[in-house]
């Protein structure tokens, strides 16, 4: 019997059983109750399966495509979340001693429905088998003598679960993301009709009116618009190579991460990036669909706590390095990812639940020292010195009555000058190269108050100590940015509202002494705990302290004013915002990695500011080198007092006073200003 007989086989033994469960009697009501949900949702995913077999996605109507996809997703909408086996809360109030681990179960079910349309029909019998096997426990011990099974032997049956299926969720992972061959995506953007919107169905993600509406503006757009927006993205991804002096002619693949909605522009950007020499992937984890319900995702963001342990992480290293080797040729030609972000989302409060899975201390540590391992493993695969990436960003319809107007400036903010931020910065990196340290303050409610220890330069002629970045990795321009120096670097760092990573931030306060973090709170919640919890959480990743691996200035005050003018500033992506002030990521230097390449500016003098103390352990201690996170928190330049370079001998230069720059030869930075009541100066 062939691999796909027996799969065939599997799954319809596996569904003949679910077919049954709803049918059966079971003592205890409320387990009764969630096990036919979750059948009944099985049953639906089986339907949709025969659906795609049959050619529906091509004969369907636009109506019936929609009601499909909001059957899928139903659950766990906003308005059914708390009645749902997904919400933790309503799991455990319903199942009790069960609710976490079949709160767990639920939630890799639904998991499922990607995999479906992905083709990935072996990890649909697998999620299928477990529920049949959790299920068949719970009847049997109830049958047998009336009682229900002690809770450690769920826990059991999920971690061997999640054990046991590591090679074929690791070869998934990496080969979606090295074989183009892989890719069903591809044949959809290129020969789909992408003028009529039923093909986002496809995906198998919720679609939502954002989708809808992004596909339908795109579609509307003339095609030299189109062009615009997908060659300034390529010709940025190709310039990341030329700059930092690696061959782009050895690569073969380049990874596509883009919203749904986009594909009229990701097919120019696959005709360019053919020019090229390469060919796309999209990995299916890195698409992004229709937002289904964020505190869904964040009630969920720890459930490997059920089986995260030492045994687990060997697995996953073994099946990761199992997928690198089977896909060695491959993963060579990998040239980096070319990122499609979008912003303008809904704000975000997240509920903190008691009942929520949550790591504990030592699975912190463990899951830091997996991540450390997993990166090193991608690097002797993938070599950092070899790859690149480029990041560019386009508002969605939820931000807004302003989403057209917003998405044409965006347009307009990623095709500024490049010629004249690359002169205006250099103006600002020659003051900068000068300076022992810089002293940055806030002003009205910002209590920032810091020391920025920098590198010190010994041969000024031929070094500088600060990047200059127009538009090539990072779009739009600008920055100047460098790997601050630990030690000495002291203060307060404060932002009155900042969003990170979807997350906002109302009082964000970090305190650092050596270019560490102290101490950390900020005022989203009503305790002192909560709100320390927030940001340990979710700034420092759940690491006692992180470094100040980064100190930029941001630039690009059209962008700044736009958004002030289009009252958008909380929407705006860390893409975009860290340009709009002075901003400090708290992780990794932007040289993680890649100390040892050297990296040229435009005037051909060589950065060597890109390490600090805790990167230059990579020789002897690497497992204390990386953190492997890296979030840019920006002053607005409202909320700035002064920025001052420091020399020496005292002596100071002056960057920017009262949210203007004042270093003569930055005065054109300031004329954007003028579009602004006010002069977006508070």
């Amino acid at each position: 019997m062939s691999e796909r007989e027996l799969l065939k086989e599997r799954y319809d033994l596996v569904l003949e059983r679910i077919r049954q469960i709803p049918e059966e009697q079971f003592g205890e009501e409320r387990l009764k109750e969630y096990f036919d949900r979750t059948a009944s949702f099985l049953l639906l995913l089986d339907d949709t399966g025969r659906f795609l077999e049959e050619g529906g996605l091509r004969t369907a109507s636009l109506e019936e495509l929609a009601e499909r996809n909001h059957a899928l997703y139903e659950d766990v909408l906003p308005e059914h979340y708390d009645k749902s086996y997904g919400d933790p809360v309503y799991a455990v109030e319903m199942l009790g001693e069960y609710g976490q681990e079949l709160s767990w179960l639920y939630v890799e079910l639904r998991r499922q429905i990607g995999c479906l349309y992905d083709g990935e029909t072996e990890q649909v019998v697998a999620g299928m088998e477990l529920f049949v096997e959790i299920y068949g426990v719970f009847a049997c011990a109830w049958n047998e003598d009336r009682r229900l099974p002690p809770g450690d032997e769920i826990r059991k049956i999920i971690y061997w679960y999640v054990c046991d299926y590591q090679e074929l969720r690791r070869e998934r992972e990496i080969r979606q993301m090295v074989c183009p061959d892989a890719c069903a995506e591809t044949e959809l953007i290129e020969n789909g009709d992408l003028g009529d919107v039923r093909y986002l169905y496809a995906y198998g993600r919720y679609v939502s009116e954002n989708e809808l509406e992004t596909a339908r503006y795109l579609s509307s757009l003339p095609e030299e618009t189109i062009a615009t927006m997908a060659d300034t993205y390529t010709e940025g991804y190709r310039m990341g190579f030329e700059v930092t002096g690696k061959d782009l002619s050895k690569k073969k693949t380049v990874e596509i991460r883009y919203h749904m909605g986009f594909e009229r522009m990701v097919r120019r950007a696959i005709h360019n990036f053919a020019g090229m020499g390469l060919r796309p992937v999209m990995r299916s984890d890195f698409l992004e669909g229709g937002t289904v319900n964020r505190q869904y995702s964040y009630d969920h963001r720890d459930d490997r706590a059920l089986f995260l342990d030492r045994t687990y992480i060997k697995r996953s290293m073994e099946a990761v390095t199992a997928a690198f080797e089977k896909y060695r040729k491959e993963a060579a030609g990998y040239a980096g990812p070319a990122v499609i972000e979008t912003f303008g989302q809904k704000e975000f409060d997240p509920v903190n639940k008691k009942e929520a899975l949550r790591l504990s201390d030592e699975q912190n540590r463990l899951s830091v020292d997996f991540m450390a391992q997993y990166r090193a493993l991608t690097q002797e695969y993938i070599k950092a010195e070899e790859r690149s990436f480029t990041i560019i960003a386009f508002p969605i319809p939820e931000v807004g009555p302003v989403f057209r107007e917003l998405f044409d400036e965006t347009i307009r903010l990623n095709t500024l000058d490049y010629m004249l931020y690359r002169d205006v910065q250099q103006k600002l990196i020659d003051a900068l190269d000068t300076a022992d340290y810089c002293e940055v303050k806030g002003c009205g409610g910002n209590r920032t108050d810091l020391k920025v220890n920098l590198w010190k330069l010994k041969n000024p002629e031929t070094e500088t100590i600060f990047e200059n970045c127009v538009a090539d990795v990072n779009i739009p321009v600008g920055e100047v940015f460098t790997s601050p120096v630990l030690e000495g670097t002291n203060g307060i760092l404060h932002v009155t509202r900042v969003f990170l990573n979807g997350l906002e931030y109302r009082d964000l306060s970090l305190t650092f002494e050596d270019g560490m973090i102290r101490d950390y709170t900020c005022g989203n919640f009503g305790t002192e705990e909560e709100n320390r919890n927030f940001v340990k959480e979710n700034i420092l990743f759940r690491r006692e302290t992180l470094p100040l691996g980064e100190f930029a200035i941001g630039t690009n005050t059209t962008a700044y004013c736009m958004a002030k003018r289009l009252d958008v500033e909380a929407k705006l992506p860390i893409l975009i915002a860290e340009k709009t002030g002075p901003h400090f990521a708290v992780g990794d230097t932007c040289y993680d990695h890649t100390e040892d390449v050297q990296v040229y500016n435009p005037d051909g003098k060589e950065i060597v500011a890109k390490e600090n103390a805790r990167s230059a352990l990579r020789g002897t201690k690497p497992e204390e080198a990386y953190f492997n996170c890296h979030t840019d928190i920006t002053i607005p330049y409202d909320e700035l007092g002064e920025l001052t370079a420091v020399q020496k001998d005292g002596g100071r230069i002056p960057i920017i006073r009262n949210g203007r720059f004042v270093l003569p030869g930055t005065e054109p930075l300031n004329e954007a200003f003028e579009s602004v009541p006010g002069g977006g100066i508070h």
